[in-house]
C-alpha cells in the first residue's frame, strides 16, 4: 500500500518506520527544515517506553540511551521547597528524538522529503495527516474537529540551570501569580515553561512585549529558582494551548494522528505519548486488516476512548493551574498534595505508593496527630465539631463526590474541620465558604444526643 504523511514529527515519522517494517511504500513530507523544531524537552513514562520497545527494539534503545532520568518532582511554594519521590519520568530534547527517527525511517527505506509546502491531500491509497495542532487537513465538517482555548497563557523556554527533578515553581508578582514548569532533558538543558492567568498577563503588559522583554521579565520573576542562570529561547512566544478534539478520526482514506487528531494539555506531560501511541495503534491495525475501512475503524475504537481519559486529566489539571491563585492561603505541604494530584490521575493510594513518607506526613497533619503518626486517609478521618466536641462526618449530606474534581480534593485535603450544622454564622464558617467558593454543612454524627447540634 502506498502511504503519504504529512507533517515529519514524532507521530509521522515513528508511523513511517512502523509501516516500511511491514512493507509499505511510506512517503512523509514535512514543511520544514530536519534540524528545526520549536519547543525543548520532550518526556515520557515508563508503560509508554514498554510500548515503543515492542514496537520496534533499535528505535527504543536510541531513545533510552539518550535519556535523562529522574524520580523526584520539587514543589516551590511560600518558602518552602517540598520534594515527592517514587516518581518515574524520562525526557530526551526534541531535537534529538526527531534525529533518531528520521535515521531510523531512513534506515527502513522511508523517503523523507523536507521543505515541502502541502497545500492539497496528496494522491496515495492511504493519507495520514500528522501536521500537528494546527493541522491544514482537519476540516471541521468531515472530522467533527473542535479547537478551543485551554488553561492559562503560557511560553515555553529552555535553560541551562541544572535541574534533578521534575520542578514546579510559584512566584507572587504585584501582578498576581507566575508559576514555572521545569524539568531537565540531558546533562546541560531543561525545559523551563511559565504559565499564568490571562488577566495575570495583561496587567503585567506581556500582550505588548517584544521576545526578548518577555525572557527579561520571566527571569526576573524566577531570579531565586535560575540562581544567575539565563532562560532560552527558540521562538519563544506567549500562547493559549489549543485544545483539540474530534468526533471522527478518519473520512475516506484520510486519517488523523497525534496532535493533529487531539492535544492535552502540556501540564500532563503526555502529548508526544499520546501521539507516538497513536502510530503503534494504526500501524497495528493496518496490519491485522487488509480492508483500509476496517483497518481505520479499529484505530479509531481503540485509541479514542483512551485518548478521552488523557483529555479529562489534562482539563483537571489545566483548570488546577489556571485558578492556582485560590490555593495560595493553603500551607505548603497541603498546597503540595493538592498539586500532586490535581488531575484525579494520582489517588491518596497512588502518592502513598511511591513516597508513604511524604504522605504519612500530610495525613498525620490532616488528623492533628503528632508527625509521622499511623491516622487513616483523609477521607476516613474523622473530625470534631469545635463547638460541642461531638465526631461529625467530613462530607456533606450528600455523600462524597462522584467525581475527584479539584475542588473536591481541596475540601479532602483541607487542613480546617468541617462546621456542626448549627454554626452558620461563626468565624470559622465564613472563612471555608470564602475558601471553598460555598459552605457546606456537616452533618453531626451524635446529634441525636447533642443538645448543641440538635
Amino acid at each position: 500500500m502506498r502511504v503519504v504523511v504529512v507533517g515529519g514529527g514524532p507521530a509521522g515519522l515513528y508511523l513511517a518506520i512502523l509501516l516500511r517494517k511491514t512493507g509499505h511504500e511510506v512517503t512523509v513530507l514535512e514543511r520544514n527544515a530536519p534540524d528545526a523544531t520549536f519547543g525543548w524537552g520532550v518526556v515520557f513514562s515508563a508503560g509508554t517506553l514498554g510500548a515503543l520497545r515492542d514496537a520496534d527494539v533499535p528505535t527504543h534503545q536510541a531513545i533510552t540511551d539518550s535519556f535523562a532520568r529522574w524520580t523526584a518532582v520539587d514543589i516551590r511554594f511560600g518558602g518552602k521547597l517540598i520534594r515527592a519521590m517514587g516518581n518515574d519520568f524520562t525526557a530526551i530534547a526534541r531535537t534529538r528524538l526527531l534525529a533518531i527517527l528520521q535515521e531510523r525511517a531512513r534506515e527502513l527505506g522511508a523517503d523523507l522529503r523536507f521543505g515541502v509546502e502541502v497545500d492539497e491531500l496528496p494522491e496515495a491509497d492511504l493519507v495520514v495527516a500528522a501536521d500537528g495542532a494546527n493541522s491544514r487537513f482537519r476540516d471541521p465538517a468531515r472530522f467533527g474537529a473542535r479547537v478551543r482555548p485551554q488553561g492559562g497563557k503560557y511560553v515555553w523556554f529552555g535553560t541551562d540551570v541544572p535541574l534533578d527533578a521534575f520542578t514546579f515553581s510559584f512566584r507572587e508578582t504585584e501582578f498576581g501569580l507566575f508559576q514555572a514548569h521545569a524539568y531537565p532533558f540531558d546533562e546541560h538543558l531543561g525545559t523551563w515553561i511559565v504559565e499564568c492567568a490571562e488577566p495575570v498577563w495583561r496587567r503585567a503588559g506581556l500582550d505588548s512585549v517584544t521576545e526578548e522583554e518577555s525572557i527579561a521579565f520571566c527571569e526576573r520573576v524566577f531570579a531565586e529558582d535560575l540562581a544567575g542562570r539565563s532562560l532560552l529561547s527558540n521562538r519563544s512566544r506567549w500562547l493559549d494551548f489549543p485544545r483539540v478534539t474530534c468526533e471522527r478520526w478518519y473520512d475516506g482514506n484520510t486519517v488523523l494522528i497525534g496532535d493533529a487528531a487531539h492535544t492535552a494539555h502540556f501540564s500532563i506531560g503526555s502529548g508526544t505519548k499520546l501521539a507516538m501511541e497513536d502510530a503503534v495503534a494504526l500501524a497495528a491495525a493496518l496490519e491485522r486488516h487488509t480492508d483500509l475501512a476496517a483497518a481505520l475503524a479499529e484505530y479509531e475504537g481503540e485509541r479514542q476512548p483512551v485518548v478521552e481519559r488523557f483529555q479529562r486529566a489534562a482539563g483537571d489539571s489545566a483548570t488546577y493551574f489556571l485558578n492556582t491563585a485560590r490555593y495560595t492561603g493553603y500551607e505548603p505541604l497541603q498546597f503540595a498534595v493538592n498539586l500532586l494530584t490535581r488531575s484525579g490521575r494520582v489517588s491518596h493510594a497512588n502518592l502513598a505508593a511511591r513516597d508513604a513518607d511524604l504522605v504519612r506526613v500530610a495525613d498525620a497533619r490532616f488528623a492533628g496527630a503528632a508527625p509521622g503518626a499511623v491516622v487513616p486517609p483523609p477521607l476516613f478521618t474523622p473530625s470534631t465539631s469545635a463547638r460541642c466536641g461531638c465526631p461529625t462526618a467530613w462530607w456533606p449530606r450528600r455523600g462524597p463526590p462522584t467525581r475527584w474534581t479539584p475542588r473536591a480534593r481541596a475540601r479532602a485535603w483541607s487542613s480546617r474541620p468541617p462546621r456542626c450544622a448549627r454554626r452558620a454564622g461563626s468565624a470559622r464558617t465564613r472563612r471555608w465558604s470564602t475558601t471553598r467558593g460555598r459552605s457546606w454543612p456537616t452533618r453531626c454524627a451524635a446529634r441525636a444526643a447533642c443538645s448543641a447540634c440538635g
